[in-house]
């Protein structure tokens, strides 16, 4: 009796790795088509590893070693760049409306992609596609390298017969929260290097420029002023201990980045953003403009309105709000009111709640979850510039008063002796 690692698409929805125990692989497979799953790669386990089996790609192998804190890490897949997943179904909308049908099309953009990584993973979707598996589930066998929403959209598409406008659905999806994204990371450049150049740059004064005239003020036999003596003992600690420092701040920043990696860590460290106070308020409303985008894109592809929440769930950056989400999950399965839900969870909005409840009562829910994402949008940019033109000038002021401080330390000595030379 052998064991054969199997990835496997559930009705659910889902792709699970399951082991089973089967006299060869034939009997393996058979087992899987009993218990209703569709298996999309098999291989044999032998002690650390086995030789492959079936027709299940390299690619989806080495992927399955990722952990899923790695995974989180590397959003849109190891070795696939977004932008060049975003320009594949750019072009492929295209030939879709121009009716050149999928495996053509496939082939044609094989051709032009140059990402090594990327057009290994599409010629095993178009090996499946010419075997007759659908595109969502030939895009879903490669697990994490492609985002759940994506799938989930082309299934939605599949059913109603329209994956052309549902790639071009994501599409502006995905369009409008990288503009989203842009806007924040660009807001955030010149503090953060202003920042940056400052704490560079009192560094280096306590480090060189300060212990250079300790030993110029060792020669006079004066006591220092108090701040003096203070500014002079941090910059000597600093100097004598500076590799220490450096190595130890290195060290904490990868075992915070570790701890942020764990579901726990991860959970912990987005509850506090949430409550830290001007960008708590911005990173909330980013989160419910994620869910509100996700949630209404699937809505609008046809997908139920169960297997939308799950996927919007995982679409959503901040863990405390990904947590809301799911506990939504099961309440409206079982017939309860998503507005009433979601209420319940106290992570959203009363705007949100509201627009919901409205569209659930006129059956527009794909509208009111859009314009939901359309205010928080403007919200946040607003807030954003506000923001930014608050803490730029108290930057300044207090890297100001820093360095101030540290130079006014070192001319107070200066006219003590002057006074002493006088006297």
């Amino acid at each position: 009796m052998a064991s054969f690692v199997c990835r496997v698409g559930t009705a659910e929805g889902t792709v699970a790795v399951r082991t089973l125990d089967a006299p060869d692989e034939e009997s393996a497979r058979a087992d899987v088509a009993r218990q209703g799953g569709k298996l999309f790669s098999i291989r044999r386990q032998e002690g650390n590893g086995g030789a492959r089996g079936g027709r299940a790609p390299a690619a989806a192998a080495r992927r399955g070693g990722l952990p899923g804190w790695l995974q989180r890490l590397t959003p849109g897949g190891r070795g696939v760049r977004p932008d060049d997943f975003l320009i594949f179904n750019q072009e492929l909308a295209a030939l879709l409306r121009a009716g050149l049908p999928i495996v053509s099309g496939f082939e044609i953009l094989l051709e032009r992609q140059q990402n090594p990584r990327f057009q290994e993973i599409l010629r095993d979707v178009r090996s499946q596609l010419v075997s007759g598996v659908a595109l969502s589930d030939a895009f879903l066998s490669h697990g994490d390298v492609f985002p759940r929403l994506y799938a989930s959209s082309l299934k939605a598409g599949e059913r109603s017969g329209e994956v052309e406008k549902v790639i071009r659905r994501y599409l502006g999806y995905q369009r409008i929260l990288g503009a989203v994204r842009r806007k924040v990371t660009g807001a955030l450049v010149y503090p953060s290097v202003l920042i940056a150049l400052s704490i560079g740059l009192i560094f280096i004064l306590l480090t060189y420029v300060i212990p250079r005239f300790t030993e110029f003020y060792a020669g006079f036999q004066t006591e220092l002023p108090a701040l003096t003596v203070a500014v002079v003992g941090l910059a000597t600690f600093m100097k004598r201990h500076a590799p220490e420092i450096l190595l130890s701040a290195a060290v904490a920043v990868v075992l915070f980045r570790r701890w942020k990696a764990t579901p726990s860590g991860r959970r912990t460290w987005d509850g506090l953003l949430l409550k830290a106070p001007f960008v708590g308020k911005i990173l909330h409303q980013f989160a419910l403009s994620q869910f509100s985008r996700s949630l209404a894109t699937l809505v609008g592809a046809g997908t139920p309105l169960v297997s939308s929440l799950e996927i919007a769930a995982g679409a959503v950056a901040n863990q405390k709000v990904s947590d809301a989400v799911a506990s939504v999950v099961p309440k409206v399965r079982e017939g309860a009111e998503l507005w009433r839900s979601l209420e319940e969870t106290g992570q959203f909005t009363s705007l949100t709640v509201e627009m919901v409840k409205v569209g659930e009562s006129t059956g527009a829910l794909e509208e009111m979850l859009t314009t939901v994402s359309e205010f928080y949008d403007e919200s946040i940019e607003t807030s954003l510039q506000t923001l930014i033109n608050l803490i730029e000038p108290m930057i300044l002021i207090v890297m100001g008063g820093v360095i101030a401080t540290i130079l006014l330390s070192v001319y107070l000595p200066m006219f003590t002796i002057l006074q002493n030379i006088k006297g």
